[in-house]
């Protein structure tokens, strides 16, 4: 019962809902525009907001195992690997945008994100949204535990004990 619970958990997670239209090539193209405004600078950003969550619990972990060297080439790989990643990730944007927005709509983005308040967005969101991450951590291990709980009864309720 344990598996068909993660696996539930899993899927629930991992879903995402499939796409049948494809994106006009005008949006595309703003979307492409609109990514390339927004992966320049905020991927680094991305990726050292990410470290900085991420990095303190996997030195705590090793910490005590390995020397300081090791460490630091660890540290240096993660970096590497989470940029590598993010970048990766980002191409992908382009048609996620263009499938959620119009031509028109995306035209409108670009210009917010090219107006002052707009680029202090682009400059400060990697960093509200790891702050936004770090507060929301420790209510995730609960959230989960919760809804185990509830999907757990729910199967026991209907006869799936084991």
């Amino acid at each position: 019962m344990k598996r068909l619970l993660m696996s539930m958990l899993v899927a629930v997670t991992l879903a995402a809902p499939a796409y049948a239209q494809a994106p006009s090539p005008d949006a595309l193209k703003a979307a492409q525009e609109l990514a390339a405004l927004m992966s320049g600078d905020t991927v680094g950003q991305m990726s050292a907001a990410m470290t900085a969550q991420i990095w303190p619990a996997i030195e705590r972990q090793l910490g005590p195992k390995v020397d300081a060297a090791t460490l630091t080439e660890l540290r240096g790989e993660f970096e590497q690997s989470l940029a590598t990643f993010s970048k990766a990730a980002m191409a992908d944007a382009p048609a996620v945008y263009a499938r959620h927005f119009t031509a028109q709509e995306l035209r409108a983005l670009l210009a917010f994100y090219k107006s002052p308040v707009g680029a202090k967005a682009l400059q400060t969101m990697p960093a509200v949204m790891a702050e936004l991450g770090q507060e929301m951590a420790p209510r995730i291990q609960a959230f989960q535990a919760e809804l185990h709980a509830k999907m757990e009864a729910t199967l026991k309720k209907h006869g799936y004990d084991k």
